[in-house]
């Protein structure tokens, strides 16, 4: 019993956040349980895989290496040019000598480029992020990361848009902020979609 046991349990009896204050034992009763395990467990840990779905993460893990050095490579190339457009405010990539990390990346990571995602505020704020997320065509406007393709998200309108301005600061998301996750397709072609989405 769940609700007799508040104490013990208080993730089945006490408001989730984020899943906008759900209480499980008030909506699901004595289905509390299961409906937590698939609303939170299952979402952060993917612990339920078909077999067909275990058959291609398999599969791709066999050219994983190979991807990853294009991932990497086309990440840099994207926070170089990044880095030297006038309608970026900054760029946060551990690869570019200004980072904080940059040196345990050159000394811990192959070819001191630690992976493909990163982040850049477009000068403008808030509505400028927006204006260039929503002029992207490459890019695809997911919020997950690792994918063969290159993603966007700007997270103050999409993630974290349920946040109140302050509550953004807070967690770290800035109004102009935009992350990347850069994929495998031809450079100059990601970079001319960055390109166009920023005029």
């Amino acid at each position: 019993d769940w609700v007799k046991q508040k104490q013990r349990f208080p993730q089945f009896s006490s408001p989730e956040p984020a899943y906008h204050g759900v209480v499980y034992t008030d909506a699901f009763g004595p289905a509390a349980f299961i409906a937590r395990v698939r609303t939170v467990a299952l979402r952060n840990t993917g612990a339920c895989l078909s077999p067909f779905n275990a058959f291609l993460l398999l599969q791709g893990l066999e050219t994983l290496p190979l991807r990853i050095e294009r991932h990497c490579e086309n990440a840099l190339k994207v926070a170089e040019y990044l880095q030297s457009h006038p309608s970026v405010d900054w760029v946060n990539f551990a690869a570019l000598p200004e980072h904080t990390n940059y040196e345990r990346a050159k000394k811990y990571i192959k070819n001191g480029v630690p992976a493909s995602l990163l982040t850049f505020g477009v000068k403008g704020g808030y509505d400028a992020g927006v204006a260039f997320y929503d002029k992207l065509k490459l890019f695809k406007r997911l919020v997950n990361i690792g994918d063969a393709k290159s993603l966007a998200c700007h997270p103050a309108s999409t993630t974290h848009r349920q946040l109140s301005a302050e509550e953004q600061a807070a967690v770290g998301v800035k109004p102009e902020a935009i992350r990347l996750c850069v994929g495998i397709e031809n450079a100059e072609d990601i970079i001319a979609d960055i390109s166009q989405a920023l005029v």
